[in-house]
C-alpha cells in the first residue's frame, strides 16, 4: 500500500487564484479591498505576487502630456515662437522699405563740387543747413494759410552752419547772418543771401566756403511748405515768448507767453523781422525754435508713436534737399546736434558782427567783426574749443 506523502502547503489555493507568500523575516504584504497593491510601511509598492514596481504616474488633465526629457517643447511654445519671428520680420521688412522709399525719393541737388582755390578739408565735419523762401509745391490756399507773400524767384530766410568735431569738443551751430556783406566769387560785394538768389545752393556753398576757409562737407535745404508740415507731423512745437510778437507780413498774432506753435504759426514766427533788433532778433530765435524743432523729432514720444512717426517720414521726402552725396544715415547726427542747441550739449552763437552800414543799391548790411570771425573759424577747422570772447549768447 502505498503512503501519499505530504509536504506542507500547496502550490496555489482552492480558489485558483496563486498567492505570492511572505519571506521569513518580512511582514506580509498588504491589498486594498480590490485585492490590488498599496504602499507598506517602507514607501515599496507590492504587487500580489510580491514583486515590487514603480508608483503610478501623476493624473494628468486630458490634452496635456508632458515633454519627454530632451524631447521637443510643446505645440503651443512652438507656434508662439513662430509668430513672433514672423513678426520680427514684418518689422525688419517694414523699416528696410521705408528706408529705401525715403532714400530714393529725397530731392538732392548739386551743392558742393570742387573748383580752384577750394579749402582743404579740416578736421570735423561741417554741415550748411540753408530755410529757402521757396514756395515750390505750394498752391494759392496754401501760399495765404503761410502767408509767404508774393515774392519772385528763389531766396535763403536761414543759414546755419554746423560743426561736427571728431574728438570730444561739443558741436557749435553758428548762424550766417544773412544780410553778412562778404564777397560772393564772380559777382562781388553783396549780402549773404544774395548768392543762393544768383547762383544757387552752389553758389551759396562756394561763398561761405571762401569767406569761412571752412570745407563742407554736407548740405540739406528746407521750404517753406516742408518746414510747415515737419512741425504739424510732430504735433506742433512750444516756445516761450518774453513778449508778444504781432506781424501781419508774416501771418501771426502771438501773446506773451508758452504756447504750442502749429506749422504756420511756427513759420510766422521765425521770419518775423517785427522786433527791435529786426535780423538779429530773427536768428536768435531760428536757433531756438530749430533745437526745440529737432529736440522734438528725436524724442520717444516722437519716435514710438506711429501717429506722428508715420506722417513725418511720409512729409520728409518733399520738405527737404540733400545734398548730391548726402544720403539718410548722415541725418541723424545732424538732428541730435540740432537738438543740443537747445540742451546746452552744443555750442550756439552767430558771425561777430563788427558793425552795420548802408550800400547803394543794396541797402543796410551787417560787416563781420574779422578778427573774431577768424578766432571762431579757425577753432571750428582745427577742432579745438571755441573761445567764450567770440561767442554770441542767445539774446545777447
Amino acid at each position: 500500500m502505498r503512503t501519499r506523502m505530504t509536504h506542507g502547503q500547496p502550490y496555489g489555493s482552492r480558489d485558483g487564484q496563486t498567492r505570492a507568500y511572505p519571506v521569513p523575516g518580512q511582514a506580509p504584504p498588504q491589498y486594498d479591498q480590490r485585492g490590488d497593491y498599496r504602499q507598506d510601511q517602507r514607501g515599496d509598492y507590492r504587487q500580489p505576487q510580491g514583486g515590487y514596481r514603480q508608483p503610478p504616474p501623476p493624473y494628468e488633465p486630458p490634452g496635456q502630456q508632458a515633454p519627454p526629457p530632451g524631447g521637443r517643447p510643446p505645440r503651443r511654445k512652438r507656434k508662439v515662437g513662430k509668430i513672433l519671428l514672423i513678426i520680427l520680420l514684418a518689422i525688419v521688412v517694414l523699416i528696410a522699405a521705408t528706408w529705401i522709399y525715403m532714400e530714393s525719393s529725397i530731392k538732392r541737388v548739386a551743392a558742393l563740387s570742387d573748383y580752384s582755390g577750394r579749402p582743404a578739408a579740416g578736421a570735423g565735419t561741417n554741415w550748411l543747413i540753408v530755410g529757402s523762401d521757396s514756395r515750390a509745391g505750394l498752391d494759392a490756399e496754401d501760399q495765404e494759410r503761410l502767408s509767404t507773400g508774393d515774392a519772385k524767384g528763389q531766396r535763403t530766410d536761414t543759414m546755419l552752419l554746423l560743426h561736427l568735431p571728431d574728438n570730444d569738443q561739443k558741436p557749435t551751430l553758428v548762424s550766417m547772418l544773412r544780410d553778412s556783406y562778404v564777397d560772393i566769387p564772380g559777382k562781388g560785394k553783396n549780402k549773404l543771401n544774395a548768392a543762393y538768389a544768383l547762383g544757387g545752393p552752389a553758389l551759396l556753398a562756394q561763398t561761405i566756403e571762401k569767406n569761412t576757409n571752412l570745407r563742407l562737407d554736407h548740405y540739406i535745404e528746407i521750404g517753406f511748405g516742408g518746414f510747415a508740415s515737419l512741425v504739424d507731423a510732430v504735433g506742433g512745437v512750444e516756445m516761450c515768448l518774453d513778449k508778444p510778437i504781432k506781424d501781419p507780413l508774416a501771418g501771426i498774432d502771438l501773446p506773451a507767453g508758452c504756447q504750442e506753435l502749429d506749422g504756420a504759426n511756427a513759420l510766422g514766427y521765425v521770419r518775423t523781422r517785427a522786433t527791435p533788433r529786426a535780423d538779429i532778433d530773427r536768428v536768435v530765435r531760428q536757433r531756438q525754435f530749430i533745437g526745440a524743432l529737432m529736440d522734438k523729432v528725436a524724442s520717444p514720444g516722437t519716435l514710438l508713436n506711429p501717429f506722428r512717426m508715420v506722417p513725418l517720414l511720409a512729409d520728409a521726402p518733399d520738405a527737404i534737399t540733400l545734398g548730391e552725396g548726402d544720403h539718410l544715415h548722415n541725418l541723424p547726427s545732424l538732428a541730435f546736434a540740432i537738438a543740443g542747441a537747445s540742451s546746452g550739449s552744443t555750442v550756439s552763437t552767430s558771425v561777430p558782427i563788427g558793425g552795420s552800414r548802408s550800400v547803394a543799391k543794396i541797402g543796410s548790411v551787417i560787416l563781420w567783426d574779422q578778427n573774431k570771425t577768424k578766432t571762431l573759424f579757425d577753432a571750428l577747422r582745427n577742432d579745438t574749443a571755441v573761445p567764450s570772447s567770440v561767442i554770441t549768447l542767445p539774446g545777447s
